[in-house]
């Protein structure tokens, strides 16, 4: 396995110790699932920002020009509404039209149609968007009442012996984990320090190297860490082959963490896009699912853009306006 093009455990073309301990194991496993994540990081990343510049020089431009022609829709409907060829049933169905076409723009930063609306809804809409306000106000005051009440409940009730110990274990670990990576950086800080290397050259290239070992402390990166070792050759393969039963739970714990944060950056990236979707998160989305999808979009915008311009040229004529009012539902 590669990262930063240098070996960081059990590759394929390395034998692994037949007597390979339990601790030993998870440690190779922790760093091919770390590995991967980071690569699957990366493509979130790298295809998020695809994402982004398409929606906005493709897709945004397209959904602009939609919006106005549906404004203008409104406009057209409004005018028709005074309009003496317009029977009451006619009459009737306009107004829901203008009501709900007006409302979807307004919410999309159309705010001139707002004296519309008003208009032809029974409130106005500024009153009823500070109803729907209030209405979730309400709602996240009584979430906000219940996790009160809960955290209450939970920091007066006394903890038992057995949760007291528990607690003391998770923090003496945190603390050796915390101890582990500090000792890691304090060896390639005594490696890698610029001020004691004479050359020119090396001095540049260890305060290169030695800016990557202060990022990947900044964010308590070990296998970075342990990448950087192996690439000034403080260590080898051999090495971390050998490294003592205690010290590889240490990391362990450490490379656990790391890896449930990758995992969680990971899900926040991916979350705006499968609420998009519609996708459960136990379904595997792939990035290139997302950027197919945005294709698809950009196409289906397409004709309903064709489709709004051809129903607005055809409805300047009343009597087509008349027969679609005709085939209309409420």
């Amino acid at each position: 396995m590669l990262y930063n093009n240098q070996k960081i455990a059990l590759s394929d073309h390395e034998v692994e110790p037949t007597t390979s301990s339990k601790a030993q194991k998870k440690f190779n496993d922790l760093t091919k699932k770390i590995e991967a994540q980071k690569q699957l990081l990366q493509e979130w990343q790298e295809t998020t920002l695809k994402y982004q510049q398409r929606f906005h020089t493709e897709y945004q431009p397209i959904a602009n020009d939609y919006n106005d022609s549906r404004v203008a829709l409104v406009y057209l409907l409004d005018e028709a509404y005074g309009d003496k060829f317009f029977k009451k049933t006619d009459k009737a169905k306009l107004r829901e039209l203008i009501c709900n076409l007006s409302m979807g723009l307004i919410y999309a930063g159309k705010d001139e149609l707002k004296a519309i609306y008003n208009r032809y809804s029974d409130t106005a809409f500024d009153e009823d968007e500070m109803a729907m306000d209030s209405m979730f106000e309400e709602m996240d005051l009584q979430v906000d009442e219940a996790q009160h009440h809960y955290d209450e409940n939970r920091t007066t009730r006394k903890k038992s012996a057995k949760q007291l110990a528990k607690e003391a274990k998770q923090k003496a670990e945190e603390q050796n984990a915390s101890k582990s990576i500090q000792e890691v950086f304090r060896k390639l800080v005594a490696a890698l320090h610029p001020d004691r290397e004479p050359d020119e050259a090396e001095r540049e290239r260890k305060t290169k190297l030695m800016q990557r070992a202060n990022i990947a402390y900044t964010k308590k990166d070990l296998m970075q860490l342990l990448a950087l070792q192996l690439e000034i050759a403080q260590i080898d393969q051999a090495h971390l082959n050998t490294i003592t039963e205690d010290r590889l739970k240490q990391f362990n714990k450490v490379l656990q963490t790391q890896l449930g944060e990758l995992e969680q950056e990971i899900k926040q990236i991916e979350y705006p896009f499968r609420a998009q979707l519609q996708t459960s998160w136990h379904s595997n989305l792939q990035p290139q699912q997302v950027l197919k999808s945005l294709a698809f979009d950009i196409k289906e915008m397409q004709l309903v853009l064709k489709d709004a311009k051809i129903e607005l040229k055809e409805f300047r004529n009343p009597i087509n306006l008349k027969a679609a009012l005709k085939s209309y539902r409420f």
